[in-house]
């Protein structure tokens, strides 16, 4: 079996590295698997498992922390050859489309957005002119769902979708975190991958094996969303559902290299 890509993780400079971990966890309500967020940590969790390459980004919740979290995503990025790199905007960022050329520049490779902690719908006009930039040109992970919240329900999604359907989208977290059902409804039938992270331990492996097959594993991508969850640990919980080895390479590589190349699933 190919080497597993984790297409969903978190990792925060040194300076923060142990309290954002516990922000997040106070974000979510749940206790967090791994109290050091860094990119360190991550590796010394994964190693030695069939985790050989991490998708890895930061989240900006405010403009002015745009620039450095980008440029510490790419230093990590050099420092760590197993790590791709997404970077951040922010919809009050000043000039995003130099701040896009910039990070491309750095060696980054796509764009991580999370309406709910950056307190912005995903629909937004602010975010649907980044998301225009974007379409045909780099790969977009973007946090969706959360029953508190409105600003990344499924159905902005959707409309995200069929605005441009040419993006190439991860509608992270079985495309509604807490509201799988939702999403369900409203992206089924939709042109995007998603990612399982945050999911399994709250979905039970009966629910989450049906959400694959709803969705489709050519459109289905291993994700962890470290620290709030052990990678190595939520890969294992995985590989026990009950799909073919062609089907776990396709959630674990396949379809990872093809969101990482900016095409639309197969």
């Amino acid at each position: 079996m190919s080497p597993v890509i984790d297409v969903h993780c978190h990792i925060y400079p040194d300076a923060i590295k142990e309290k954002a971990v516990q922000s997040v966890g106070r974000f979510y309500n749940i206790p967090m698997d791994v109290a050091d967020g860094s990119g360190e940590a991550l590796l010394a969790v994964c190693a030695g498992s069939p985790i050989e390459r991490q998708v890895v980004h930061s989240v900006a919740l405010s403009p002015h922390q745009v620039t450095s979290i980008n440029d510490f995503i790419a230093a990590q990025c050099v420092a760590h050859p197993q790590f791709t790199g997404f970077f951040t905007l922010h919809q009050d960022f000043p000039n995003p489309e130099a701040e896009i050329e910039r990070a491309l520049s750095l060696g980054l490779v796509g764009l991580k957005l999370h309406p709910d902690s950056q307190q912005v719908n995903m629909d937004d006009p602010r975010i649907m002119a980044i998301l225009e930039m974007a379409e045909g040109r780099f790969p977009v992970i973007m946090h969706c769902g959360d029953y508190r919240y409105d600003f990344s329900h499924p159905r902005r999604m959707q409309q995200v979708l069929r605005r441009f359907p040419r993006l190439v989208v991860d509608a992270a977290h079985f495309g509604g975190w807490s509201i799988f059902d939702l999403a369900v409804e409203y992206l089924e039938n939709e042109n995007c991958y998603m990612d399982m992270s945050s999911a399994q331990a709250f979905l039970g492996p009966r629910r989450t094996a049906e959400l694959v097959r709803i969705h489709g594993t050519h459109r289905i991508m291993f994700g962890s969303d470290f620290p709030m969850w052990n990678p190595v640990e939520e890969l294992d919980a995985f590989w026990a559902l009950p799909f073919s080895d062609q089907e776990f390479a396709a959630m674990t590589s396949g379809n990872a290299e093809r969101f990482l190349a900016n095409q639309l699933p197969a």
